[in-house]
C-alpha cells in the first residue's frame, strides 16, 4: 500500500498561514506597523493605493536589519523575541508570531530595503509569492522600506472576496488609529492615493487624540489614573454629553496592545452610571499595564482578545478608576453618605445637632406613607414627627407616567384633591350611596360590590382619580370582531390608546391588550420613507435658513464623499469645504428639528457600525442608519391624535410587527396572560 501522508511545501504552508494572519489589506498594516514600532522609529510613514490592493508601504527609520537577519525574517517561526518558552509568559512586544511576513510574503509581492545606522550599504530582498527573486546591497536610509504590491495576486478567491475600497480603508485606518494611539511618542503619517488623510507629530497621549479626532475632543477629556500592585490603569475618559450612539470610539490598551473586552466596557459603562442618555456610548483611551505572566495573549489569531487571570480584579480596578475620574470632575449627582436613607431620626427635616451616646439618641422612626395616617392626626401632630411630602410627590409623579386620556369633565361640585390610593375608590362606593351617608362597617366590607353590576353612572367618573381605570375598555369593544382577527387600526378606538412614560403606547384589542414601543414604531416607518426615497430618488430637502459647517474624521469624511450621491437622494444637500469639512445646506424634511450637525456626523458613525456589521447594500444601510438615528428624537409626549395617526402609520408599513433590525415593535398582551400575573 503506497504511502498517503507527506509534507506540504513551503509555499502552500506559508498560503494557509496567511488565511489566519493575513486576512485583508488592514492585517498587513497592523503587522508592519507593529513591527515598525518594535524596531524603535521614531517616525513610520504609511503610504496605500486602492485601499491595499496594489500597493503598501510601511517606512520607518527604525533599527534596520542586517542582511542575514533581513533574510532570515521571511522563514517561517523565525523572530528575534522569542528564545525560550518562558519568553511566552512575558512578552511585551506588538509583532511577536514569527509567521506574519513569511504570511504576506506567499499572497503578494514584497519588496524590502532595509539599513543599519552604522552600516554604509542596506540589503535589497524582492520577493513573490514565497519565491525569492532577488537579493542585492543597495545603497538607502536607515531604518526599512517595506512595498507591498498586488495583495492576493497568486490567490484570486481570496482577492474577490474583498469589500469595496472604501470599507477596506476604513479597516486600515482603524488599525493605524489603534497603533498610533498606543504609541503618541511616535509620529506617524498616512497617505491614500497620493491625499494626506494623517498627519501626527509625536507628543503626549492627550495632543494624539486631539490631532486624530478633533479640536471638539479638547473639552471632552478627563484623565483617570489609578495604580494599584496588580494593575495599573491610565488615560482619557470623556465626558457624559459628548457620548455617541454609536460604539467605535472606545480603545482599551494591555501593555499597549489594543484589545476588544466587552467584560471591561462593562464596567467603564457602570461607571458613568446615571449620567450617561440611554443607549449611549462613552469615548474612551485607557491604558492597563500588568505584569504580562499574568494574561494569556494568544487565545486568538489577531491577538486583540486576551484573558486575565483575575477578572473580576482588573473590573474592580477599572470601574474605580473611572468612577474616581468621574466624580473628581463633577460629572455624576454627588451622595449625601452621612444620610440615613432607610429612617427619620426625629423626623425629616430636623436639624438639631447628634447628641452623644447611644441612649440619648431619639429612636428611628421608620417613613410613614401620608395614606396610613389621618389628616387630622397629621395637622395635630409636631412639624417634627410629620409624615413625609415625599410620597405624596411620588404619587402624583406615578400618575403622570400613564398618560391617559380622559373625557371632559361632567358638571359636579368640586372635591378637594386626594393625592392617595384611597382616591381610587371613593367614587365608586359614592355612586350607589350618597357620601354624606354613614356606611356600616359590614357595608363597607364588601365594598367592591357595587361595582359587581353595571351602573350607567361609572362612566362619568366623580373624581380625578378614578380615570387611571385600564380595564373598562375591553368591553366597549364590538362583540362582531373575532379575537383572531388580525389587529388594524380600525377596530382601535382613538380615545383608548394610553401613553405609558412618553415610551410605550398601550391600547385595548378583543383579545387583551396591545403594546407598542414608540421609538420603535417610528423607526419602522422612517425606515419606509427613507428606503422608498433612495428607490426613487426623490427625497424631499429642507433647506437651512443658515448653512452648518460640520468637521468629520478622515474615515467619516471618505465616507460622506462615496456616498455623495445616496446621501444626496436621501435629501442631505452638502459641499467640501477643506479638509475633513462639509458645510450642509439642506437636510431631509423627516429630520427637521434636529441638530443638523450632530444628524449628519452621527448618521455616518452609525452607517459605519452597521457597515462593518452587516453585509447590506448602500440603500439599506443608509435607510436603516438613518431611520434608527432619527427615531431617537421621537420618545417624547404624543397628543390623542399623534398616538392614533402614529398607529395608523405603522399598520400601513411593510411590518408593523418589527423594526429592519428585527427587534420586535408590537406585542399582544392575551387576557389569559393578564390573568396569569395575578396568579
Amino acid at each position: 500500500m503506497l504511502n498517503v501522508i507527506q509534507l506540504l511545501p513551503d509555499s502552500i504552508a506559508n498560503q494557509i498561514a496567511a488565511g489566519e494572519v493575513v486576512q485583508r489589506p488592514a492585517s498587513v498594516v497592523k503587522e508592519l506597523l507593529e513591527n515598525s514600532v518594535d524596531a524603535h522609529a521614531k517616525s513610520i510613514q504609511v503610504i496605500i493605493r486602492e485601499a491595499g490592493r496594489n500597493l503598501i508601504q510601511i517606512v520607518d527609520d527604525g533599527a534596520g536589519m542586517t542582511e542575514t537577519d533581513a533574510r532570515m525574517s521571511f522563514e517561517r517561526h523565525a523572530t528575534s523575541k522569542i528564545r525560550t518558552s518562558d519568553d511566552l509568559f512575558r512578552i511585551r512586544t506588538m509583532g511577536f508570531r514569527g509567521e506574519a511576513l513569511a504570511s504576506i510574503a506567499a499572497v503578494a509581492q514584497i519588496e524590502m530595503r532595509t539599513r543599519r545606522a552604522e552600516e554604509e550599504l542596506g540589503t535589497l530582498i524582492r520577493i513573490e509569492g514565497s519565491d525569492i527573486k532577488a537579493q542585492e546591497s543597495i545603497s538607502c536610509l536607515p531604518g526599512t522600506n517595506l512595498l507591498i504590491k498586488n495583495l492576493f495576486f497568486n490567490v484570486p478567491a481570496r482577492r474577490n472576496f474583498l469589500k469595496s475600497n472604501s470599507v477596506e480603508m476604513r479597516h486600515i485606518i482603524d488599525e493605524f488609529q489603534r497603533v498610533a494611539l498606543a504609541n503618541p511618542e511616535v509620529a506617524f503619517s498616512l497617505f491614500h492615493n497620493d491625499q494626506e488623510i494623517y498627519n501626527l507629530p509625536a507628543g503626549k497621549l492627550s495632543r494624539r487624540i486631539i490631532d486624530m479626532f478633533g479640536k471638539n475632543y479638547r473639552e471632552q477629556l478627563n484623565h483617570c489614573d489609578e495604580q494599584t500592585p496588580y494593575v495599573t490603569v491610565h488615560g482619557y475618559i470623556g465626558k457624559p454629553e459628548s457620548a455617541k450612539k454609536a460604539r467605535n470610539e472606545q480603545f482599551f490598551f494591555v501593555n499597549n496592545r489594543f484589545i476588544k473586552h466587552n467584560y471591561l466596557h462593562h464596567a467603564v459603562v457602570g461607571a458613568y452610571e446615571g449620567t450617561l442618555p440611554e443607549g449611549s456610548h462613552p469615548f474612551y483611551v485607557l491604558f492597563i499595564e500588568i505584569d504580562p505572566s499574568h494574561i494569556d495573549i494568544n487565545i486568538h489569531p489577531t491577538k486583540t482578545e486576551i484573558k486575565f487571570d483575575d477578572e473580576r480584579s482588573v473590573y474592580a480596578i477599572m470601574m474605580a478608576a473611572v468612577r474616581k475620574a468621574v466624580g473628581v470632575y463633577n460629572l455624576s449627582p454627588s451622595l449625601d453618605f452621612d444620610s440615613d436613607v432607610n429612617f427619620l431620626s426625629g423626623g425629616r427635616g430636623n436639624s438639631t445637632t447628634k447628641q452623644s451616646g447611644a441612649d440619648s439618641r431619639p429612636d428611628p422612626k421608620p417613613i410613614t406613607a401620608s395614606w396610613a395616617t389621618g389628616a387630622s392626626a397629621a395637622s395635630s401632630a409636631p412639624a417634627a414627627d410629620r409624615p413625609s411630602l415625599r410620597n405624596d410627590r411620588m404619587d402624583s409623579e406615578a400618575g403622570k407616567g400613564f398618560d391617559m386620556p380622559r373625557p371632559p369633565k361632567p358638571a359636579v361640585p368640586a372635591k378637594p384633591s386626594v393625592n392617595n390610593w384611597q382616591a381610587l375608590f371613593e367614587g365608586v362606593a359614592s355612586t350607589d350611596q350618597p357620601a354624606q351617608e354613614p356606611k356600616k362597617a359590614e357595608e363597607t366590607s364588601d365594598w367592591l360590590g357595587a361595582n359587581r353590576s353595571p351602573s350607567p353612572t361609572l362612566s362619568a367618573p366623580a373624581v380625578e382619580g378614578e380615570s387611571v381605570t385600564l380595564g373598562s375598555r375591553v368591553n366597549q369593544l364590538k362583540d362582531t370582531v373575532d379575537a383572531a382577527e388580525p389587529i388594524t387600526q380600525a377596530i382601535i378606538d382613538e380615545d383608548s390608546i394610553v401613553q405609558v412614560q412618553n415610551r410605550y403606547l398601550v391600547a385595548p384589542v378583543k383579545s387583551g391588550m396591545l403594546v407598542i414601543d414608540q421609538r420603535r414604531a417610528y423607526e419602522r416607518i422612517l425606515y419606509d420613507q427613507f428606503h422608498a426615497s433612495l428607490t426613487t430618488r426623490n427625497g424631499a430637502s429642507q433647506q437651512l435658513l443658515f448653512p452648518k459647517t460640520v468637521t468629520l474624521s478622515p474615515v467619516d469624511f471618505q465616507l460622506a464623499t462615496e456616498l455623495r450621491t445616496e446621501l444626496t437622494n436621501l435629501g442631505f444637500e452638502f459641499d467640501e469645504l477643506g479638509q475633513n469639512t462639509f458645510i450642509i445646506r439642506g437636510v431631509p424634511t423627516l429630520t427637521m428639528g434636529e441638530n443638523e450637525e450632530e444628524l449628519f456626523a452621527n448618521l455616518l458613525a452609525q452607517l459605519r457600525a452597521d457597515t462593518g456589521r452587516l453585509k447590506l447594500d448602500r440603500a439599506e444601510s443608509l435607510a436603516r442608519s438613518l431611520a434608527r438615528r432619527s427615531s431617537m428624537r421621537h420618545v417624547a409626549r404624543l397628543t390623542t391624535t399623534e398616538r392614533k395617526a402614529l398607529i395608523d402609520q405603522l399598520f400601513a408599513s411593510t411590518n408593523p410587527s418589527y423594526t429592519p433590525t428585527g427587534d420586535v415593535v408590537t406585542i399582544v398582551l392575551t387576557l389569559d396572560k393578564i390573568a396569569g400575573l395575578f396568579r
